[in-house]
């Protein structure tokens, strides 16, 4: 009986006609791709602290970490982005030791006119009415009531006399990015001070926010559960090593051999061009894209982060090789004009394992570049094997095919040596039809566009028996990666007249 059977013993004696199914040649690979936001939760929230937990809607995120927190705002931006990805959240408890960033809003002199201004905290938008008899201490209270009455601001306000504080519902120095403005959009958005009205906000952004997230038990709570796209709002050294080391190369990291479960972390981190130059060099991940932002980016990095998560999520699951930029941050505010980072600084940070964001014409920030913290190899010589979210998304999507590919043709399967003369139907493999049924693959994977070059990889793919296991493959797998239009270059070499001479007839 050459045929191997799974299932239809090979002493059955009873009559007469019985079948066992097998779908190891119909299936295809399906993934879940799931999505997880990281950040704080409040008291007020119901979710278990260091415990994902699923979110189908925004109601979901509030009910769980509170209306207000980190993760309200977290999900709010994600929906925007991405609706139909699965998402989870892990919700952190604040650090015990911190203190809550906080700032003032100075009411500085009386308005003689009526109006309404608009107040941006976090890149949240509260209109404030104003009459023209209010005093300052009025003012400063109505202001107070606004920013109160939107139940998800990241921060509760306080009114003494002329001055409002504002005070991060979160311990922690995440809450130093948390910014303030009046009328941001200007007079093209019909946004402007009343005649007589003076407000002072100071550098703009809360300060004296203290302490960093503890992630260990977390961490240790994703257990093997897939999350592909992580936002991550930290970007202290002690955050961005724990989660490398989560998702990292080694034998315990996600893309490590042993785990195979793949990823990649999207964060954002506020500053000026010097300060970013300065920092990028001192991180080192390939699974890892940090977005710069401009000091006077409304939003805050919790919200950038999220919002290039969700997109870049959203695309690389309909195509893992397809560039990101030009995609959209809904949800997001742009910095004023003339507080963007040039195309030269963009380009400079790029260069130091920093992604960039542009605005369109619109006004809304656009991926510019998904650059990774990648830049250096273990001999700390520059490098560009990862610099770029695309690589990896790729190459996890090759190994998921191959994976799936031969587990579910080669389950449980013999191993012969190639020219084993073994009867049609066998349950048999050699080195030479494992090789087949990779090239078979890398031939479909060229045609999905994830690959070119199928010749090269047939001449360069090494599949052998091990020497000292008998029941062991050894495969060298050499895939040539699909790469991105990013640059088109064009040499305008004009002429002012071209040669008489020149045969206009051969046109």
């Amino acid at each position: 009986m050459p045929i191997s059977f799974n299932d239809i013993p090979a002493n059955w004696r009873m009559p007469l006609y019985w079948v066992e199914v097998d779908p190891s040649m119909a299936g295809s690979l399906t993934l879940r791709q799931p999505a997880l936001l990281v950040g704080y939760k409040l008291a007020s929230g119901t979710a278990t602290v260091d415990v994902p937990v699923p979110i189908g809607s925004l109601s979901d995120a509030q009910a769980g970490a509170g209306l207000g927190s980190m993760l309200d705002a977290m999900a709010e931006v994600f929906f925007k982005n991405s609706a139909s990805q699965e998402v989870w959240m892990l919700p952190l408890a604040e650090p015990a030791t911190g203190v809550a960033a906080s700032g003032p809003i100075t009411v500085s002199s009386p308005p003689t006119q009526a109006g309404t201004i608009y107040v941006y905290v976090a890149g949240r938008r509260v209109p404030v009415h104003i009459d023209a008899e209010d005093t300052v201490a009025i003012v400063a209270q109505s202001i107070t009531d606004a920013i109160t009455a939107d139940v998800s601001m990241p921060v509760t306000a306080a009114a003494a006399a002329a001055v409002v504080t504002l005070t991060a519902r979160h311990k922690g120095e995440e809450g130093n990015d948390i910014t303030i403005a009046i009328n941001y959009g200007g007079s093209l958005a019909g946004e402007t001070m009343p005649a007589g009205l003076a407000i002072d906000i100071g550098t703009g952004l809360l300060t004296g926010g203290t302490g960093v997230p503890d992630l260990t038990n977390g961490i240790t709570a994703m257990g093997d559960e897939s999350y592909e796209y992580v936002a991550f709002p930290f970007t202290d050294s002690t955050a961005l090593d724990a989660i490398e080391a989560e998702y990292g190369f080694s034998d315990n990291g996600r893309w490590g051999w042993m785990r195979e479960l793949y990823g990649h972390v999207f964060s954002a981190r506020r500053g000026t061009y010097a300060n970013l130059l300065q920092w990028g060099p001192n991180n080192n991940s390939g699974v890892i894209s940090v977005m710069s932002m401009e000091p006077a980016m409304p939003s805050p990095p919790w919200d950038v982060a999220t919002a290039y998560a969700a997109k870049a999520g959203r695309a690389l699951i309909n195509d893992p090789a397809r560039p990101l930029q030009t995609l959209e941050l809904t949800g997001v505010l742009a910095p004023p004009k003339h507080q963007r980072f040039l195309l030269s600084e963009c380009n400079a940070l790029a260069g130091v394992g920093l992604a960039t964001q542009g605005v369109g014409s619109n006004n809304v920030p656009t991926i510019r570049r998904e650059t990774t913290t990648y830049q250096k190899n273990l001999y700390n010589q520059a490098d560009d094997a990862y610099e770029l979210v695309t690589t990896l998304a790729t190459l996890a999507a090759l190994l998921r095919r191959q994976k799936h590919a031969i587990t579910t043709k080669f389950p449980r399967h013999k191993l012969a040596d190639d020219g084993t003369r073994f009867g049609p139907g066998q349950a048999i493999v050699t080195p030479k039809i494992i090789k087949a049924e990779l090239v078979a693959q890398y031939r479909q994977d060229e045609f999905e566009g994830l690959v070119e070059n199928a010749k090269a990889f047939k001449d360069n793919l090494i599949v052998e028996r091990d020497t000292t296991n008998p029941n062991r493959v050894n495969v060298l797998y050499p895939p040539d990666l699909i790469n991105q239009l990013r640059i088109f270059a064009v040499l305008a070499q004009f002429r002012l007249q071209y040669d008489r001479g020149f045969d206009q007839s051969v046109l």
